[in-house]
C-alpha cells in the first residue's frame, strides 16, 4: 500500500463527480480520467479495518475473483490516506455496465426471466468456488455490454479453498431478501428462474436450497 498525502489526494480527486456520499462526505468519486476512487472511513482500534484494511481486502478481493474467472474491477493502488476521516482508499478501473437491479427494473418479464437464471448461474458458480459475497444484491452485480455479469463493492466477501457449505448458502440467499425488489424478483415472480440457473451449476445443493 502507498501512502498519500492530503494535498497528493485533492490533487487526485480534482474535479472529480461525487458518485455516492454520506455525512461524513465522499465515498465514492469519479475521476476525471473516468477511473474510481473508494474511501474508507476511519473506525476504531477494535474493528477488522485495524487488522486488515477495508482498502486492501477489496483489492485481493478483486485480484482473486478474476482468477477464479469472474469479472471484477481492476486495481490501478491501494492507499493509506493522511486525512482526519479516511484511512484508507482504493483506485481502481470500475467494469462497464449497469447494475442488474437497473436492468431488471427496466425490463419485459421474460427479460426478467433470462437475467434472474442467469443470476443463479453465476451465484452458484460463486458458492462452488468458495466465495462468500455477504453483501450480494442486486445492486452489487452488473450487466456488461457483452451481456455478462460482474462483481462490484468487493470488500465484504471472503474467498475460501472449498465450496460453501449448505449454511453459508442459505445465509446468503436470506441476505438478498432485505431488499424488497431483490425479494419480488428473485423469490416471488421469478423464484423458478433462479432456482434453474442455480440447478445448472449445482444441482444436488439447489434441490435443498430452494426446497
Amino acid at each position: 500500500m502507498q501512502t498519500l498525502s492530503q494535498s497528493e489526494l485533492n490533487a487526485l480527486s480534482a474535479n472529480a463527480s461525487v458518485l455516492e456520499l454520506d455525512g461524513l462526505g465522499p465515498k465514492v468519486l469519479k475521476l476525471t480520467d473516468g477511473s474510481f476512487l473508494k474511501l474508507f472511513r476511519k473506525r476504531s482500534v477494535f474493528s477488522r479495518e485495524t487488522i486488515k484494511p477495508y482498502a486492501k481486502r477489496f483489492a485481493e478481493n478483486a485480484a482473486c475473483l478474476q482468477r477464479l474467472g469472474f469479472s471484477s474491477p481492476k486495481i490501478i493502488q491501494v492507499y493509506w490516506l493522511v486525512d482526519p476521516i479516511n484511512k484508507t482508499a482504493v483506485h481502481y478501473w470500475p467494469l462497464p455496465g449497469e447494475t442488474l437491479r437497473h436492468i431488471l427494473s427496466n425490463s419485459s418479464s421474460e427479460r426478467r426471466q433470462e437475467l434472474v437464471e442467469l443470476f443463479g448461474e453465476l451465484l452458484a458458480k460463486l458458492h462452488g468456488s468458495g466465495v462468500y459475497f455477504r453483501s450480494v444484491h442486486l445492486g452489487n452485480i452488473l450487466v456488461q455490454p457483452d451481456g455478462q455479469l460482474g462483481l462490484i463493492d468487493l470488500a465484504d466477501m471472503r474467498i475460501s479453498h472449498f465450496a460453501l457449505s449448505l449454511h453459508k448458502r442459505q445465509r446468503n440467499l436470506k441476505h438478498m431478501r432485505r431488499y424488497v425488489d431483490d425479494q419480488k424478483w428473485l423469490f416471488e415472480e421469478h423464484r423458478d428462474a433462479l432456482k434453474a440457473g442455480y440447478s445448472r451449476i449445482a444441482k444436488k445443493q439447489a434441490s435443498k436450497l430452494f426446497a
